[in-house]
């Protein structure tokens, strides 16, 4: 799917995100795209030996610069995300890996990120929402989406499929070369998970619907984003607490390779636990 949804489920330790995995990968009929089978179940990659691996490191986003194309003004990495990967970096390094400050040279090229994926987003939410229309025998409208949604749906339909198609081929051989350096001889990427700590809600009540859509995108999906269009396996990982908020960092392995993603994730839990970290209740 090249929209603005993933779904999958949000656990609490390693071992119950491996046993998900088991329980839901693997293609269904039908499916255009499958992932390679893994080499044993992944629970058992828990716990397991990870060797001494190659990590690289980046502590800020390259794409930042390609938003900047369409978007003057998005704001430079947030400080507390780049200390969070230093952090992590220190940790791994102790644990025998080596690392170094690395990310693919691709990223700061014309990955078609930025422009071209809101065109293809933004016109499969407005496909998926006439279908859902379709199943349910009425046109949906404004009343039954939230705001953020029917703002991108009215802007995916005004696109044509030469707008679609133009888009699509940017942006496959923009991202194309991108895990060219995991096949250079790493075996990781280490980045943030989110730009700086989790934003308060109140801070988009008075932002415009753009504005707003723009901000949270800045937020959540810039380190993330590159990796649902490579196919590559990531993991988001608690990497500790600032100004009572939770922080993270994102490991991305090689296509196939959710083995050493698991393996490295259960080290560093099991390094630095954070199955008893809670936040207050209020």
């Amino acid at each position: 799917m090249l929209g603005n949804i993933v779904e999958h489920v949000l656990t609490r330790s390693v071992r119950d995100a491996a046993a998900v995995l088991d329980a839901v990968s693997g293609p269904a009929p039908g499916d255009r795209f499958a992932a390679p089978p893994p080499r044993r179940p992944f629970r058992e990659e828990v716990g397991a030996d990870t060797g001494c691996l190659r990590v690289g490191f980046v502590r800020h986003d390259p794409l930042l610069r390609g938003c900047r194309e369409i978007r003057p003004g998005v704001r430079d990495a947030d400080p507390a995300s780049a200390a969070a990967v230093e952090d992590t970096a220190r940790l791994l390094e102790s644990l025998g890996h080596v690392v170094e400050e690395s990310y693919p040279a691709a990223l700061d090229g014309p990955t078609g990120l930025g422009g071209p994926r809101a065109i293809i987003a933004a016109s499969e939410l407005a496909a998926r929402v006439d279908a859902w229309g379709a199943r349910a025998g009425r046109e949906p409208g404004p009343d039954d989406l939230e705001p953020a949604t029917w703002v991108l749906v009215t802007e995916g339909r005004r696109y044509s499929a030469v707008d679609v198609e133009n888009a699509c081929h940017r942006l496959v051989t923009g991202v194309r070369p991108i895990r060219q350096w995991w096949v250079g001889g790493f075996d990781l990427l280490l980045t943030p998970a989110t730009n700086g700590i989790p934003p308060a809600v109140a801070a988009f009540a008075e932002l415009g619907l753009a504005a707003r859509n723009w901000q949270l995108a800045e937020a959540f999906g810039l380190y993330t984003v590159p990796y649902s269009f490579t196919g590559q396996p990531a993991i988001s990982l608690p990497a500790g607490v600032v100004d009572g908020m939770p922080i993270g960092i994102q490991l991305v392995a090689d296509y196939g390779r959710e083995d050493v993603l698991i393996r490295v994730a259960a080290q560093l839990e099991e390094a630095r636990p954070w199955a008893d970290q809670w936040p207050p209740v209020s």
